[in-house]
């Protein structure tokens, strides 16, 4: 069973498990992780559920695709490893993977 673990901008640790075909988004509202909005329920038309992708693990991501680099735009504090939690579908080559959740969401 893969794993997660969330830093919130406080510093706070979390690691929880998650299953093959779920989302990081989905992941941390079935675990209530704070930080992660997801107003629009993962259809990709909010960006509150911005996070930022441990740099280690960025490029073992899927690519962002035009709809999600478009609403990271509206995002405030974009950094290079800024992703939509809701377009990271969970592989079992993601175990482990790290995100860190922005001060705000936007």
């Amino acid at each position: 069973m893969p794993k997660i673990t969330y830093i919130s901008n406080a510093g706070e640790t979390r690691t929880v498990d998650t299953s093959v075909g779920m989302t990081v988004m989905r992941t941390a509202i079935a675990n209530a992780i704070p930080g992660i909005d997801a107003d629009c329920g993962g259809s990709c038309a909010c960006a509150t559920c911005h996070v930022y992708v441990d740099p280690a693990w960025f490029d073992q991501l899927k690519p962002a695709e035009t709809a999600e680099s478009d609403m990271l735009d509206f995002v405030i504090d974009r950094e290079p490893t800024s992703r939509l939690s809701c377009q990271i579908e969970i592989t079992d080559a993601l175990d482990g993977l790290v995100v860190r959740t922005p001060a705000t969401q936007h």
